[in-house]
């Protein structure tokens, strides 16, 4: 087949991290069946002026690149920040219609993979009307969890699911949310985020230290997570305050990319006014490649989320033999399923936290356990399912033609 995925989750030159997960997800499907693949990524547009750095930051996208050999396109769409929410789909549409209508002369693709249910599946449906082409739709948790909220944008989700081919969610959680929508669960597929476990595995502690420059004497904990309050670093900073307490050897690092410079201040103002400086560090987006060492590295695994799908770094710090402590929120608990992988917390909260963390580290864990369980999450069994869900989808469609009787499910 060839497939066109379309989504803004989509690394690029400037911001290699971004929507890594989705990268990963369908360059194993689309590798490992042979299937052809461009994607289309649309940038808000912005023009080339140094003035609001967030912004900025998007006019210095490429508008076409090469990523691990896969063409990949990043036209503009108009975007009038904190105004205009319930355009934002149209504006997409539009904005990219030209890049699929020139893109399709040359690669006339069986189906569009949208990624994140609103603004780009809603574009995404109205492209596959456009080019007559089926439509699999992927749920990845804050499109639901926050949107299906707000009044305006639950009739737009509603619009997308109904005209979808497929949906895709990443958790049960998710497809009981999107259910409320109004289509049958049958639609629904629940088709997990995997783990990489040629890239994740165990690795000697010190050793991965001393890579990194960590002092070898302490009990570190790791959170990796964009700084944004919805990832409740907030919450690790006072557990670390009533923890450090009760133990000096604690320290606790943060790795992610500063989504919010707001929110960013606040945690350190946090962190300055509980004299916590010493014990806390901050230490930037790290390369995906590079994280089997800072999980290797840490005795413990945190993710204080308020709201989650299913978070992939859950399952890199287990298929690395970290035990883990994070929010029972979304599709947490589908990815930590049993407390021999680690701990949950119904409420998250400093005292919470400090509690969990405390009994987490005083157990003993059986660390081939925690990376047997990961790795049974590996991209290959992802793949196999949205291997039959596309044969499906665009078979029913008519755009490649099934030998008789073959089986429309690997």
């Amino acid at each position: 087949m060839k497939i066109l995925t379309y989504t803004t989750l989509f690394p690029n030159a400037v911001d290699p991290n971004h929507g890594i997960f989705i990268e990963n997800r369908i360059l194993h499907f689309t590798r490992h069946y042979g299937h052809e693949l461009r994607v289309v990524a649309p940038v808000p547009f912005f023009p080339k002026l140094r003035i609001f750095p967030r912004w900025h930051r998007f006019s210095q996208v490429p508008r076409q690149e090469l990523r691990q050999d896969v063409a990949v396109f990043h036209p503009r769409y108009l975007v009038t920040p904190k105004l205009g929410m319930m355009l934002y789909g149209w504006s997409m549409f539009l904005g990219t219609l030209g890049t699929v209508r020139r893109l399709q002369r040359n690669f006339d693709f069986s189906a569009i993979d949208a990624h994140f249910l609103y603004p780009d599946a809603f574009a995404a449906i109205l492209l596959g009307r456009v080019f007559q082409r089926p439509v699999v739709v992927s749920a990845r948790g804050s499109d639901v969890n926050s949107y299906i909220r707000m009044a305006g944008i639950r009739t737009l989700l509603r619009f997308v699911v109904r005209r979808a081919a497929a949906v895709i969610t990443v958790s049960g959680a998710l497809k009981d949310l999107v259910a409320q929508l109004g289509i049958p669960k049958e639609k629904i597929r629940v088709i997990g985020n995997g783990v990489d476990r040629s890239n994740f595995y165990p690795v000697d502690q010190q050793a991965a230290r001393k890579k990194l420059q960590l002092p070898s004497d302490r009990t570190l904990l790791l959170t990796t997570a964009k700084i944004d309050e919805a990832k409740g670093i907030h919450h690790l900073i006072d557990a670390m305050s009533e923890l450090s307490s009760q133990r000096s050897d604690l320290m606790l690092l943060v790795a992610g990319n500063n989504s919010s410079a707001a929110y960013a201040k606040r945690l350190q103002e946090q962190i300055d006014r509980l004299h916590l400086g010493e014990v806390i560090r901050f230490v930037g987006p790290q390369a995906h490649a590079s994280l089997r060492d800072w999980y290797s590295s840490c005795d413990l695994f945190c993710l204080a989320s308020s709201r989650e799908g299913w978070p992939n770094v859950l399952l890199e710090a287990m298929a690395c033999g970290k035990p883990v402590v994070a929010s029972r929120v979304g599709g947490i608990p589908e990815v930590v399923a049993s407390p021999c992988y680690g701990l949950l917390i119904d409420s998250p909260s400093g005292t919470g936290f400090a509690e969990v963390i405390q009994a987490a580290l005083g157990r003993n864990w059986d660390t081939q356990k925690i990376v047997n369980h990961a790795r049974r999450h590996g991209w290959e069994a992802v793949s196999a399912k949205q291997q039959g869900l596309f044969r499906e989808v665009v078979a029913s469609e008519g755009m490649i033609g099934l030998p008789a009787g073959a089986p429309t499910h690997n």
